[in-house]
C-alpha cells in the first residue's frame, strides 16, 4: 500500500511452490492521480498518515508523480482463481503477504472512486482455491502451532499503527501473472501462492473513497508473493522502478535490468527500511553538515511511496538557508507546512541543484524543477520538509521520497545488498534479462488516463524476489 505497516501479524514463511518456467512475469500498474489538481492536502494527508504507520512496519510501495492522497499512489490488477478473475491491489513493496477482499464480509468497502468495480473472491467460486489447515508447513512456520484453531484454518490478524485492521484466513489458489515472451510480449502464467483472504476490515481499509480490493505485498519478507515465486531458485532478488512524475505512471520491474547501467551503494545490513548511508551533502557545491547519528546509523531511508523528502531540523533549517544564499526569495507559509514563494523565472537556472552523496562515492542529484512544485502560476513551494521522525532508539532519520526518486531508474539489487540509480526518461522503457539470459524491452504506460477494462497493458517484469530481512520498528 502507500503506507508502511507495523504488522502485528508474525509471520516469517517457508512456503514450497511450482518451479517457475523462466522467472520473468509483466503485470499491469495503474496510478490513481495522474491529471488531477495538486493540493497541498493531499501530499501533506498521504505522507503523515503513510508515517503513522510506515516507520511502524515494512514498506517500499510504488510512487508516481506526486499527486497523492490519504490511500496510494498505485494499484495493479491481478487475476486469483479458476476460473481467473480480475482483482484491484494496491501494490506494496514492503508489507508481507497478498490479502484481498473475500465474501462474506460486511464490513469491506463497497464503492470506489478509481474507476472500476470493487469484487469479493469467493473461496467457493475457484476450482482451485483449497484453505491452509493447521497442519500447513505455510501456517505452521508462521504461527504457534497450538494457536491455529482446525475447525477455523490458518488465520491472520493485521493491526496496523492507524489502527486500522485485516482479518482473515489464508488461501492456496492460482495467481495469474504475465509472462515476458518477447519485447513488449506477454503470456499468462499461472502460479500457486498463499494470500489472505480478508473478511473483516476496519478503519483506512474498510472506509475510503479511494478503496481497493486488497494489498499485494512486494516487502523484503519472505511472506510476499515475490518471496513465494522465488522459492524455487529460479528468480533474481532485483527489482527496480522508474517513476514519472509528469505525466504519471513508469515502470515497476522486478529483475535484472540490462540498461541503462546503474552505479550502486551498500544497503545498510539489518535494517526494517531500504537504508543507505548518505556520507555527504550539498547544495550547489556548499557542503551542509550532517547530523552525527545520521552518518553513523545509515538513518537515511529511501521511500518512493512517500511523497515528500524529510530531514531533521536541524539540516532541514541549513539546507533552505543555503538554497535562499544563492538565490534569495521571500518565503510564506502556506498551510502551516510549506515553505512558498512567488517567482516568474526559470528555476532550473535561477536555484542551485542539490547533492546527495553515498557510500562507494554514489552521487544522486536533485534539481530545482524536482524539490520545487507549482501551486499555481508563478507560485512555487519547497518539497523539502521538517520530519522529526525517528527510529525507536531516538536516533535522527532522512526520509527520501518521490520528490527525490522521481525521473530515476532506481535499483534494488537484494543478492548483491546494493541499491543504484541513474537519470532516466520514465515514460521511454528499460532493458531487462530473463531466465535464459535473454534481453526484452519494458515499456511505461500511465493507465489511469485510459478508460475502465481497456487498459493498456504495463510491462512490469518481474524475476521474482526472495529475501527475508530482520525489521525493526521506527516510531
Amino acid at each position: 500500500m502507500e503506507l508502511r505497516r507495523k504488522l502485528c501479524i508474525v509471520v516469517a514463511v517457508f512456503v514450497t511452490v511450482v518451479g517457475l518456467a523462466s522467472g520473468n512475469f509483466v503485470f499491469t500498474v495503474q496510478h490513481k492521480f495522474a491529471g488531477k489538481e495538486k493540493k497541498l492536502e493531499h501530499f501533506k494527508s498521504h505522507d503523515t498518515r503513510r508515517h503513522s504507520r510506515m516507520l511502524a512496519s515494512v514498506d517500499l510501495p510504488l510512487g508516481g508523480d506526486s499527486r497523492v492522497d490519504s490511500v496510494g499512489l498505485y494499484f495493479t490488477r491481478i487475476k486469483l482463481g479458476t476460473p481467473p478473475k480480475e482483482y484491484h491491489v494496491q501494490v506494496d513493496t514492503g508489507s508481507d503477504i497478498l490479502w484481498v477482499n473475500c465474501a462474506p464480509c460486511p464490513k469491506c468497502p463497497t464503492k470506489t472512486n478509481l474507476n472500476f468495480r470493487l469484487s469479493l473472491f469467493d473461496v467457493n467460486a475457484s476450482s482451485t482455491a483449497t484453505k491452509v489447515g493447521c497442519e500447513d508447513d505455510f501456517c505452521s512456520f508462521i504461527s504457534q502451532s497450538d494457536s491455529c484453531q482446525p475447525a477455523v484454518g490458518c488465520s491472520y490478524h493485521i493491526v496496523y499503527a492507524d489502527e486500522s485492521t485485516s482479518d482473515g484466513n489464508f488461501i492456496r489458489d492460482k495467481l495469474t501473472l504475465e509472462q515476458v515472451t518477447g519485447d513488449l510480449k506477454t503470456g499468462p502464467l499461472g502460479q500457486d501462492v498463499v494470500f489472505g483472504c480478508g473478511s473483516d476490515q476496519s478503519g483506512q481499509l474498510g472506509n475510503s473513497d479511494s478503496a481497493v480490493d486488497g494489498v499485494m505485498g512486494f516487502g523484503q519478507s519472505n511472506t510476499s508473493i515475490l518471496s513465494q515465486l522465488a522459492a524455487s531458485g529460479d528468480a533474481k532478488r532485483v527489482f527496480s522502478h522508474c517513476l514519472d512524475n509528469v505525466k504519471g505512471g513508469g515502470i515497476f520491474a522486478v529483475g535484472v535490468v540490462d540498461s541503462p547501467k546503474v552505479k550502486t551503494t551498500p544497503m545498510v545490513p539489518n535494517q526494517m527500511h531500504y537504508n543507505v548511508m548518505l556520507m555527504g551533502m550539498d547544495v550547489g557545491g556548499a557542503a551542509l553538515d550532517l547530523p552525527p547519528s545520521i552518518v553513523r546509523n545509515g538513518g537515511t531511508i529511501v521511500d518512493s511511496g512517500t511523497t515528500l523528502a524529510y530531514f531533521p531540523k536541524v539540516l532541514y533549517d541549513s539546507l533552505i538557508e543555503t538554497i535562499l544564499a544563492r538565490q534569495p526569495v521571500k518565503l510564506h507559509v502556506v498551510e502551516e507546512t510549506f515553505q512558498c514563494f512567488s517567482f516568474s523565472k526559470n528555476v532550473d537556472e535561477a536555484f542551485p541543484p542539490v547533492n546527495f552523496e553515498f557510500e562507494d562515492s554514489v552521487k544522486l542529484t536533485v534539481y530545482p524543477h524536482d524539490y520545487l512544485f507549482t501551486l499555481e502560476d508563478d507560485l512555487y513551494c519547497f518539497g523539502w520538509q521538517a520530519g522529526g521522525l525517528t527510529t525507536d532508539e531516538r536516533s535522527e532519520v532522512i526520509l527520501l521520497g518521490d520528490l527525490v526518486l522521481s525521473n530515476k531508474l532506481v535499483v534494488y539489487d537484494l543478492e548483491n545488498e546494493v541499491i543504484g540509480w541513474a537519470d532516466h526518461n520514465c515514460s521511454s522503457s528499460i532493458k531487462v534479462k530473463d531466465g535464459s539470459g535473454g534481453v526484452y524491452s519494458v515499456g511505461a504506460d500511465n493507465l489511469s488516463s485510459a478508460p475502465p477494462l481497456l487498459m493498456t497493458t504495463k510491462l512490469l517484469t518481474v524475476l521474482l524476489t526472495l529475501v527475508a530481512v530482520a525489521f525493526t520498528s521506527l516510531a
